[in-house]
């Protein structure tokens, strides 16, 4: 007999996952996160509060696609000030941008539960290609019926690249905000569709 599990998830080359479908990332369960280096010493971390996601799952999973939407105003560093800056014109601007997409362009590869999703990443008015190192972290049902599934995903940019290019030099050496950036993302997916 099958469970109803059963009917909303396949057998993929040794890997559980989803059925085809439209999945929308659950607002109560993601963290878009990211690390900077600051003084060449340390690192901060903070995240964007805001953020949507719109996740196809194809039958062929390869040809599986995201598109992602960040509210520019929504970063949390957990320091007003620091916030206060990095959403000005010397950085993120969000006054004028108001939101960071993503678009998915193709699966690169595929190790086990790893993949790399090939995409462009638009902060501002720059549009720069990305790769992102994802983990398929397991589909399930949620006590109140909804088939989700989970994932990780990083990658690393170089914020001038983006435009993004404020900073003081330091007089040890070095400048105040490291040019390489970590972006970490964590979520759950939830069947639309």
């Amino acid at each position: 007999m099958t469970s109803s599990i059963d009917a909303v998830t396949r057998d993929w080359d040794g890997l559980t996952i989803p059925t085809a479908g439209t999945y929308a990332l659950d607002v109560a369960h993601k963290r878009v996160g990211f690390v900077a280096r600051h003084m060449m010493v340390s690192k901060v971390r903070g995240e964007f509060k805001e953020a949507t996601a719109t996740i196809t799952v194809a039958e062929d999973p390869l040809q599986s696609s995201v598109v992602a939407t960040i509210q520019a105003a929504s970063i949390d560093t957990t320091q007003a000030d620091r916030d206060a800056h990095l959403r000005s014109p010397e950085f993120l601007e969000s006054e004028n941008f108001p939101t960071i997409e993503f678009r998915s362009t193709g699966v690169k590869s595929r190790r086990g539960s790893e993949f790399v999703l090939t995409g462009e990443l638009s902060i501002k008015d720059v549009t720069q290609p990305v790769e992102l190192k994802v983990e398929f972290e397991g589909v399930g049902r949620s006590p109140f019926g909804q088939d989700i599934f989970g994932f990780s995903a990083s990658t690393e940019i170089d914020r001038e690249e983006f435009g993004l290019t404020w900073n003081v030099a330091l007089e040890t050496g070095g400048v105040l905000v490291s040019r390489k950036i970590k972006i970490e993302i964590e979520g759950e997916a939830v069947r639309q569709a």
